[in-house]
Formats: structure tokens, sequence, C-alpha cells
């Protein structure tokens, strides 16, 4: 049986900026954005490429907004992915160079935290 992890809620404190944050900045494609009621908004954004999404909203059961640490994508080209993001205006770190791999850091306005690994080449 597979087990598929598809979509991770990321807490956020106003919803409009953090969808144009992820969508604009980052480059997630906006799946969905639906107005459930007056109190639930539920917003779907998914990495290019990605098989698991992250879901924004209001009335849905989160944690506090910047809560979320340690999340990850994992790109061909850490550097290139690094380039990308600050030539959008992201506030990203430097490369990290570690045994398992290269790595990028940056937060969402809330400062729910995110990094891009770049897999070390085990051929």
């Amino acid at each position: 049986m597979d087990w598929k992890l598809e979509l991770v809620s990321v807490p956020v404190s106003d919803v409009d900026r953090a969808k144009e944050f992820y969508t604009a900045k980052i480059g997630f494609n906006a799946d969905h954005d639906h107005q459930v009621s007056d109190e639930i908004r539920f917003v779907q954004l998914t990495p290019p490429g990605s098989a698991c999404s992250i879901a924004i909203g209001t009335g849905m059961p989160q944690a506090e907004p910047g809560s979320v640490r340690g999340l990850q994508v994992v790109v061909a080209d850490v550097t290139a992915a690094r380039a990308e993001l600050a030539g959008r205006g992201v506030e990203v770190s430097e490369v990290q160079d570690f045994p398992w791999g290269r790595f990028v850091f940056f937060d969402d306005p809330d400062g729910n935290g995110w990094a891009l690994q770049q897999l070390p080449d085990y051929s």
C-alpha cells in the first residue's frame, strides 16, 4: 500500500499576503482558492513538479502563524534556485554545504521556515 503525503498546513496571519509570497516570489502554483463561508477560506499551493501541496487559509485548525519550521523542498541545483529566489526579492541565505546536501534557507512573511536542498551525488 502506498502512503502519499499530499498536503501540509502552513499557518499564516494574512492569507492574501502569504498567497502572493508563495506564488509571485517562490513560484508555487495556486491550485485552489475557495471561500467556503464567511469564516472559512481554503487556499492550496503546490511547488512546481511536486506531488505535495501546502494549505493556507482561515477557519482551519492550525498552529500559530510562523510556528512551522523545517519545511524542505528538494531542487536539482540549489545555487540556481537561490539566484531565482533572490532575483524575486526573497531574503535567502547563502548556500551552505553539509555532508547530506547543499542548502539555502528562507522564511515566509510570518516566519515559517523553509529549506531548499540539493541532494549529494552518491554516484
